[in-house]
């Protein structure tokens, strides 16, 4: 298993990807994602920028993140412990639905957890949506706490902020 940057030739496949997540949250009655996001629009946007990554398993795409610093505005009335800019976000972390429960979440957020400290940062910050029990306790699981919620989509219910401190 290796987690590296995605490139633009491989969003294709990263979209196959997402399509066999979102259809396994469906299939578990977890309304968080559809056919119109995450999109290809969007993941091109963060390839280009250079913050997509992919977990392969022999060279196949078997999960994908976006890891960077830019937050939704609605984070801004999440009360932080880390209240600086020394921060990274992890956005639509997603795993194919025939890997799920083989460590791939954990690897990336492990992987996330290493970028802060190479970057010289403090903490990780992410939303995960109240409507996923299993996301919420995977993130919990991984000693990251949970500080309030915000709003993001309209007609969904409320995204819970979760932040860890990393140093």
């Amino acid at each position: 298993m290796i987690i590296q940057k995605a490139q633009l030739n491989e969003l294709e496949e990263i979209m196959r990807m997402y399509n066999s997540c979102v259809s396994g949250m469906i299939k578990n009655n977890i309304d968080q994602w559809d056919e119109t996001y995450p999109n290809s629009d969007v993941i091109y946007e963060d390839i280009k920028l250079g913050s997509f990554y992919v977990c392969k398993i022999d060279h196949k795409i078997v999960g994908g993140v976006n890891i960077d610093q830019l937050q939704d505005t609605t984070y801004l009335k999440v009360n932080w412990k880390d209240n600086s800019d020394s921060f990274l976000v992890v956005h639509r972390l997603g795993v194919n639905q025939e890997y799920w429960n083989n460590g791939i979440g954990k690897f990336f957020m492990e992987f996330a957890e290493n970028l802060v400290r190479k970057k010289n940062l403090k903490s990780i910050r992410l939303d995960t949506y109240s409507g996923n029990p299993k996301a919420m306790n995977f993130y919990r699981k991984l000693g990251y706490e949970e500080l309030g919620t915000i709003d993001l989509k309209p007609n969904k219910d409320k995204y819970h902020c979760f932040e860890k401190i990393i140093k």
